[in-house]
């Protein structure tokens, strides 16, 4: 080639040089890349289907690696051959099928058969087929093809794809595909209900945006899976769901499958599917069995030790001890000075007036745990100064109504709660509290006080039912107590 032509300057030819054929790709220094038919090879060949065609005379013009790793027939020892007759089926099945095949070509879209082939070493194999009809340039049949492969593969295929349809529409459990990232992917319609969305709503979102709690858990749990694989059994996670009506706590029963591709020659996570059911029920009814049993061999406990208390006020003490483990922080025993009891029925003390105004209860502190932490609770002494209850104090209440009162600061701030807890006579960590009334002989004796700090929750009606249980067996002890002081000489 001469300079000029390298330089560029000039597109002639010298006498001996050919016109370089640009056909093919476009350009000078383009590669010629491979033609039609190693295309076409190829792409047989990398099929996970085996597939085979046939000419409009049925002799067989294509057959992949798939269709020779099935049947073991080679595609030199199939392309050419006519039909499967004599080889690929037997003799007395050869008719049928090759009807079957061939009737394809002249109807529309894809026909699907079953056929027993045989293989090279004489075995038989249940394949499923597609065919379909090859057209020519004039719309003509110039042929089919036909792909197939073993029943039990397919099958096996059909039965992934019902299962999966089945779980995204039919399941009595959640399940949610989340993806690499931790965002769900797909969202059956259990799960959306129990996330409190639409199907299409939570796809693609953080997992914090539509739970409250239990997030870092759950995602703690999604990591792990996908770095190491599923854990060997369920995972019960507490949650905070969001929803329209506020936050609804629930406990959901977890399992993970770590999911892969197959067609990566190595396991790449695609994400992780996570199948979960709703146990809250079942977890709060064994949540209050194991309270139950607790608190009910707490008061047994209690009873026991209380008979070995020769003052009654030790056994009030001990009653009060007792109850006080996993219930409350604080307690205090609050008697009714001894001249605003009088005993039931007492037929010489004097009716008030109807006009006359009520006199306000006063309370005398008997015992109490102490004010800087938990601890056991101590006697005062004999005192006659009553505690300063302002009006409207909850265990004043308790005294009035004769019944159980609750009282709490709720979500207020630390200072507004130290204030608030500071003015009732209670320990400055005081957040909410529960007054049982003591009763014993039909009399009013006085009131016990279980106080919680803010690292518990409010009480509630198991909670008050426990207290007067308690109290029932305080009360009898302080009733024991005054009937002891009386008849001491």
């Amino acid at each position: 080639m001469s300079a000029s032509r390298r330089s560029g300057t000039t597109d002639e030819l010298g006498p001996d040089e050919p016109e370089p054929d640009r056909s093919r790709t476009g350009c000078d220094d383009a590669p010629a890349g491979p033609d039609g038919s190693d295309l076409l090879a190829a792409l047989l060949d990398g099929m996970d289907a085996a597939l085979c065609a046939f000419d409009a005379d049925g002799v067989v013009t294509h057959w992949n690696r798939e269709a020779e790793r099935i049947l073991g027939w080679s595609a030199a020892e199939a392309v050419g051959r006519r039909g499967f007759a004599g080889w690929a089926v037997r003799s007395a099945d050869a008719e049928d099928v090759e009807r079957r095949l061939l009737a394809a070509m002249h109807a529309p879209g894809r026909q699907v058969h079953e056929f027993a082939l045989l293989t090279k070493d004489g075995g038989r194999v249940l394949v499923r087929t597609q065919s379909a009809a090859v057209r020519g340039p004039d719309g003509a049949p110039a042929g089919l093809y036909c792909a197939f492969s073993e029943v039990h593969a397919q099958i096996d295929l059909e039965r992934s794809i019902a299962l999966s349809e089945a779980l995204f529409e039919d399941a009595s459990w959640g399940v949610v595909l989340v993806d690499a990232d931790l965002r769900p992917a797909v969202v059956n319609a259990h799960a959306a209900r129990a996330l409190g969305t639409g199907r299409t709503a939570a796809l693609g979102r953080p997992l914090g945006e539509l739970l409250s709690q239990g997030v870092e858990e759950l995602e703690c749990a999604l990591t792990h899976v996908l770095a190491e694989g599923a854990p060997p059994v369920p995972a019960e996670i507490w949650v905070g769901v969001r929803t329209p009506e506020g936050e609804r706590r629930r406990c959901w029963r977890s399992g993970f499958v770590r999911l892969a591709s197959p067609l990566a020659e190595e396991p790449v996570p695609l994400g992780v599917a996570w199948l979960f059911v709703d146990v809250t029920d079942t977890k709060q009814g064994e949540q209050e069995a194991s309270l139950l049993r607790f608190r009910t061999n707490q008061l047994h406990r209690a009873a026991r030790a209380a008979a070995e208390c020769e003052d009654p006020l030790d056994a009030a003490t001990v009653h009060l001890d007792f109850a006080l483990a996993g219930f409350a922080d604080h307690a205090v025993i609050d008697r009714l000075a001894d001249d605003t009891t009088a005993p039931a029925g007492n037929a010489s003390a004097a009716p008030p007036a109807d006009d006359a105004p009520a006199a306000p209860a006063r309370l005398v502190r008997v015992a109490a745990t102490p004010a800087g932490g938990p601890g056991p609770s101590l006697r005062t002494g004999r005192t006659a100064l009553p505690v300063r209850y302002g009006p409207g104090h909850p265990a004043l209440q308790c005294v009035e109504r004769n019944g159980s009162v609750r009282a709490t600061v709720g979500t207020a701030p630390p200072e507004q709660a130290h204030e608030w807890a500071l003015a009732r006579q209670w320990p400055a960590d005081t957040v909410h509290a529960l007054c049982a009334v003591l009763r014993s002989r039909g009399r009013t004796l006085g009131v016990v006080t279980f106080l919680r700090a803010s690292g518990r929750a409010p009480f509630e009606r198991p909670d008050t039912a426990y207290a007067e249980d308690v109290a029932a067996r305080i009360a009898t002890t302080l009733d024991l107590a005054a009937l002891t002081r009386e008849t001491r000489p």
